[in-house]
């Protein structure tokens, strides 16, 4: 499949500088690409490749100045990394294998409702009275339990295990081996030291747009729902505990834990590794680094933490460096304090 240079310029709107003539029929990175891909440059610090590449096209910012001749064909845009990606989605959906239909072996209940320009894959399992929207696509193994119910054009990759009750909204990705409404940790002490299970009725409700990794878990509620809600994007292997509320447009990185009935505002960034304790609240626009745990409720908005226990970002960060001299300030407070016992002794015998 190719793509000239004035397709990509109508496409994202954006400015030919070079060869309008230039064809692209792949993909590649501005260090690593060859003749015949296209590239882009977001980050400054990739800069120094652009006038080392051999892309035949690099998608820039429009304000870039150069500080050398290019032999590439740049197109200008207001935002190369989000004009790529747009890019990149165009190509998968003209290249990607147009599947509908139902393979064969798979199970699918006489009471499941399944919509128009519906894919099951072989294998897979469609509960009792679960309903399939438009264009959703089951692949194989996959399994949709009892009275689940998909939107339209939602993608359910191979061995997904949605159980009962759960309901996925329209334009979600769900990755290989995610589960989701499995029992929530839910266990009470007894006197004897055992436990006793504590029954999840609840569900999870995943609403619109959301995309969740590879093998990430998210639990049924105890009562009521686990939500997720518009625009979450969730990477592989994370934790989300029962009644957990996470808001529109959260992003939060691999091997992240959320525990139960906590509450994370909308536009919140999470790195990988975090971990934010139960029953707590997340502010809007806040930003958790990677390996923090947030044990307490952030109320203000749009700040930022580091750290376990987190704590304000800039704060952590001159703690950090400060702990790097901690050798040298031990160094000097014995030297001081020999100081100190030399003067003393001097007076004494004075």
């Amino acid at each position: 499949m190719q793509f000239t240079a004035p397709q990509i310029a109508l496409m994202l709107q954006g400015k030919i500088e070079g060869d309008a003539t230039a064809v692209v029929q792949s993909f590649g990175k501005i260090e690593e690409a060859v003749a015949g891909q296209l590239s882009f440059l977001a980050n400054p610090k990739y800069e120094e490749y652009l006038y080392t590449t051999h892309a035949t096209i690099v998608i820039v910012q429009d304000t870039l100045q150069l500080t050398a001749a290019v032999t590439t064909t740049l197109i200008r845009v207001t935002d190369p990394y989000a004009a790529f990606a747009m890019l990149m989605t165009k190509y998968q959906e003209l290249s990607a294998p147009q599947l509908s239909g139902i393979e064969q072996p798979c199970y699918i209940a006489p009471s499941a409702i399944i919509g128009h320009n519906v894919y099951i894959g072989a294998f897979a399992y469609i509960g009792d009275g679960a309903v399939i929207g438009d264009g959703s696509k089951i692949y194989p193994s996959a399994i949709i339990g009892n009275q689940v119910k998909i939107g339209n054009n939602t993608t359910i990759h191979a061995g997904v295990k949605i159980y009962a009750d759960c309901i996925i909204g329209n334009q979600v990705i769900i990755h290989a081996g995610a589960v989701l409404g499995s029992d929530g940790f839910g266990f009470a002490p007894l006197a004897d030291g055992s436990y006793n299970k504590v029954p999840q009725l609840g569900n999870v409700v995943v609403n619109d747009w959301v995309e969740i990794g590879a093998n990430t878990t998210i639990d049924r509620a105890t009562m009521g729902s686990t939500i997720i809600q518009n625009g979450v994007k969730l990477d592989n292997l994370v934790q989300i505990a029962h009644n957990v509320n996470i808001g529109i447009n959260t992003v939060i990185a691999a091997q992240t834990g959320v525990s139960g009935s906590s509450k994370i505002g909308k536009n919140v960034q999470i790195g990988g590794q975090a971990g934010v304790a139960g029953h707590i609240s997340i502010a809007d626009g806040s930003k958790i680094n990677g390996k923090s745990g947030v044990t307490k409720t952030i109320k203000e908005p749009n700040k930022s933490f580091n750290g376990n226990p987190a704590f304000d970002f800039s704060a952590s960060m001159r703690v950090h460096a400060m702990s790097r001299n901690l050798p040298d300030l031990e160094k000097r407070v014995k030297e001081l304090e020999k100081m100190v016992q030399e003067l003393l002794s001097k007076r004494v015998n004075s």
